[in-house]
This record gives C-alpha cells, sequence and structure tokens, in this order.
C-alpha cells in the first residue's frame, strides 16, 4: 500500500519497524518488519487494568513530544537526529 511505502521508505537501510497489522510484501535494504500481536492482550483485562493504574499513579510516563502524519515521517527521523526531544515522536497511520 501507498502507506506501507512511505514508512519503508523513512526507515534507515537494516532498520527495524514495528507492525501490529499484517504487512504484505517484501522490505527492502534491509529493513526487519517486528510484528506486534496485541490482540493477545485484549482479554487481559487484569493486565490492562494494572497498566492503567501505573500510569494513573505515575509509575510509568506516556510522553508524547509530537505526532506526525504517515507523509511526514522523514521530518519526524530528522527530528529524532537532531536530538533534544523529550517525548516520544510518534508516526501516526
Amino acid at each position: 500500500s501507498v502507506q506501507q511505502g512511505l514508512v519503508l521508505g523513512a526507515v534507515r537501510d537494516g532498520g527495524g519497524v514495528a507492525c501490529i497489522r499484517p504487512f504484505q510484501g517484501e522490505t527492502e535494504r534491509g529493513v526487519i518488519l517486528h510484528p506486534i500481536w496485541v490482540h493477545e492482550y485484549a482479554t487481559a483485562g487484569d493486565l490492562l487494568d494494572r497498566l492503567g493504574r501505573q500510569a494513573e499513579d505515575g509509575a510509568i510516563t506516556l510522553r508524547v513530544a509530537r505526532t506526525f502524519a504517515a507523509e511526514d515521517a522523514p521530518e519526524a527521523h530528522r527530528t529524532l537526529e537532531r536530538g533534544g526531544t523529550r517525548g516520544r515522536l510518534v508516526i501516526e497511520l
């Protein structure tokens, strides 16, 4: 798909991509796909409740510095490479 092409184009040679949706096609330039199976936890209410309590209690922080559209992924990578960003950069698909 176009979005997959945009994502892969923004990843450095030999880099990795965490995928929560099935990926169709082959990668190039040594990019490694890391499938994440969140559905395994969809029915684990006790674990999700615990995670929610930890976030509410401040035991874990959910700091997002900035979000980017998929087509702006190259800018997200440039921002990350510049350093000095406090929090996570998120690419929305």
